[in-house]
């Protein structure tokens, strides 16, 4: 069955671009899941849902759930995902449903939730008006009924894919996160406003100053994006799950057990690790990497 909710064609560039703009970045950690070692990196390939089902039984180390707030000068605070939604910490049942709540094995702390942690950094959750999800996965989209005045920018494989069909949870997707009557838009990367841009060849100027791009990164889902931001002296990269560790940004590194698609993701992924050799300085945030997170600045200026 599909959603309810109907989105819209977002039309580009939006207005609060200024030419030369520069942004700064604030990771979040909304908790962690213990889901499968396995679908993270797996020296043995591609695994079935079985073996994936084993592993979630065993003993597996907590992956860190970020959300990212930008901060642009014109444009106002914006949101990259939502992270985990403040019931995690007391019932997440409600959010997850039974099996996701078994099989993720979900941790947070009172006060970890997006919302909460852009009151600490003084910034209103009503104040944002815009939030750009890399995918609508079970982990980022959590938090979106918490953002009801916001604009969600979503690209319009992923919706397709997230609101069709049987099973959405074997593919990663639980409908009643999103299935609000909120203002959801839609972007294709095979518009006239798609260029490339450094090592990425599809690519959308959000504001039309350089400042935030969308650049077209398929493979863990149909519709994966992540996101590219101007900071003062480099860019950073808000890879979403188009990377989960680190270290896959070297080649020969181990990929994860489960993607949707394996020919795009190690495309997308190979855009990545250009990026990364072209512009060691610049930063490239991995999905669920507890290492990076533990070790990252509280703002990427």
């Amino acid at each position: 069955m599909s959603v309810q909710a109907e989105p819209r064609l977002l039309k580009t560039p939006l207005s609060g671009g200024a030419p030369g703009s520069a942004v700064t970045v604030e990771p979040m950690i909304t908790g962690n899941f213990h889901s499968p070692d396995i679908l993270h990196a797996n020296a043995g390939g591609e695994v079935g849902s079985l073996k994936v089902l084993r592993a979630s039984r065993g003993e597996n180390h907590p992956s860190p759930i970020p959300a990212f707030l930008i901060r642009h000068p014109k444009a106002g605070p914006i949101l990259v995902d939502t992270g985990l939604h403040p019931s995690m910490a007391s019932d997440p049942v409600q959010n997850l449903g039974r099996f996701g709540t078994r099989f993720y094995k979900p941790r947070m702390d009172h006060g970890d939730d997006v919302s909460s942690q852009l009151r600490t950094k003084g910034v209103d959750p009503g104040s944002i008006r815009l939030v750009i999800m890399t995918h609508l996965h079970i982990d980022h989209a959590s938090a979106i009924a918490d953002f009801p005045d916001a604009t969600f920018i979503v690209t319009a494989n992923e919706w397709e894919a997230a609101t069709t069909g049987l099973f959405p949870f074997k593919k990663g997707y639980h409908r009643p996160q999103f299935d609000y009557a909120f203002d959801f838009r839609t972007v294709s990367f095979d518009g006239e406003n798609v260029n490339s841009y450094a090592s990425f060849g599809r690519t959308i100027d959000l504001f039309g100053d350089g400042s935030i791009r969308l650049a077209s990164t398929p493979g863990h889902t149909e519709g994966h994006q992540s996101v590219i931001v101007r900071l003062k002296d480099n860019d950073l990269v808000i890879g979403g799950d188009a990377i989960y560790l680190e270290n896959q940004l070297e080649p020969g590194s181990d990929l994860p057990g489960r993607t949707t698609d394996r020919h795009n993701f190690k495309r997308s992924l190979q855009e990545l690790r250009l990026f990364h050799s072209q512009y060691p300085n610049s930063v490239i945030t991995p999905g669920h990497d507890a290492e990076f997170y533990k070790n990252a600045p509280e703002k990427f200026e």
